[in-house]
């Protein structure tokens, strides 16, 4: 008999849940040092090292996942093709798996869930803090990275699912398996006043080989998010999910769909690291929204701002997507397109949402 595996079910219509995403993300779970400091798109892979030396942490390695995460946007479709690092044309079956579905709603594209940490725990493990003298990564940028990977998977073509608290920095302070752990380690605070970080070290049972390292983490002041950080993520979440619903082209329903409307761009040998360019056309089939020809969405992983032009965009009008023009985040609020030059502007660690109007009757 056939196993209900990912690659057995393409085709079925029946949803998977996608860890080639979550990985690619975050760098994936692991149990002690130091691969449990394995980083991805979202925390430094190559562009922010912590300090460990784990395998696979260099610059061919990050292109490598982005590419995948390229597939992942599309709907993870075994037959999306794009070109990759190497100036080679590929299909989502041929990087590592990342492809396996024929229809966008076999994917259920997630970063975290009940099992193991939350990703606001795992990236303490991930983000620099001062190893091999590495800097320390602010509680600003914690929130950036955490925002950043949840409008990765809500902007991607398929089913979006959330661990409940990841939009409030969840924390079950550091504990790698809570199912036994109680209210304790598993409090959601829907005040947000308290992430449940620093409330002691975790059980033992899946945690003592990491207690040594966790102590520190769980006594630094500067690890415990205010309300203010808090409300940073509330309101991304809120937002993000607002303009998942304003368009039909960021909900996708076939795959022909996303093969004539996807195109990645930033991709080859020449692209700059740690930035996903994404644009979905209003233009290339039946028009699924009357208000924007084509949306562009900039997924800036990097710490500094980075720039990307577009020149067949010249002239029309693109605007910053109105939900983030109106944002409770003063930094997306900055990022910008230039109509002369057709060059987009996002700032660090940042995804932003350009639209481009719907031209009028002639």
């Amino acid at each position: 008999f056939y196993h209900a595996n990912q690659f057995n079910m393409a085709g079925t219509g029946i949803g998977t849940f996608n860890d080639k995403i979550r990985d690619s993300l975050h760098g994936g779970y692991a149990g002690d040092s130091p691969a449990s400091h394995r980083q991805g798109f979202i925390n430094g892979l190559a562009y922010d090292w912590n300090g460990y030396f784990y395998g696979e942490r260099f610059r061919t390695d990050l292109r490598t996942l982005t590419d995948r995460l390229r597939i992942n946007l599309a709907g993870s479709l075994q037959n999306y093709r794009l070109l990759d690092q190497n100036n080679i044309q590929v299909d989502g079956r041929s990087l590592n798996g990342s492809g396996y579905t024929r229809d966008p709603q076999e994917s259920i594209n997630y970063l975290s869930k009940h099992d193991n940490e939350t990703l606001f725990d795992l990236n303490m493990f991930k983000m620099p803090l001062g190893e091999s003298g590495m800097a320390v990564t602010s509680m600003a940028e914690r929130v950036r990275a955490q925002n950043l990977g949840l409008s990765l998977v809500s902007l991607s073509q398929g089913i979006p699912f959330y661990h409940m608290g990841s939009d409030m920095l969840r924390s079950k302070s550091l504990d790698r398996n809570s199912y036994d752990s109680g209210d304790w380690f598993n409090r959601v605070d829907f005040t947000y006043e308290d992430n449940n970080f620093a409330k002691g070290l975790p059980p033992s049972w899946s945690n003592q080989s990491r207690w040594s390292e966790m102590a520190p983490m769980l006594a630094n002041p500067a690890l415990k998010p205010t309300k203010d950080d808090i409300l940073k993520s509330v309101h991304h979440m809120q937002e993000v999910l607002k303009i998942r619903k304003s368009s039909k082209l960021f909900r996708l329903e076939t795959a022909a769909d996303i093969r004539s409307r996807v195109q990645f761009h930033n991709t080859g040998s020449g692209q700059i690291d740690g930035l996903i360019v994404m644009s979905i056309s209003d233009t290339q089939a039946k028009d699924l929204d009357p208000n924007y020809e084509k949306v562009v969405v900039i997924f800036n992983a990097s710490k500094f701002a980075q720039q990307w032009r577009m020149p067949a965009l010249k002239g029309s009008a693109v605007k910053l997507h109105p939900v983030q023009a109106d944002s409770y985040d003063e930094v997306v609020k900055t990022a910008a397109f230039s109509d002369e030059t057709g060059e987009f502007n996002v700032p660090a660690r940042t995804t932003a949402v350009f639209v481009v109007p719907e031209k009028p009757a002639a």
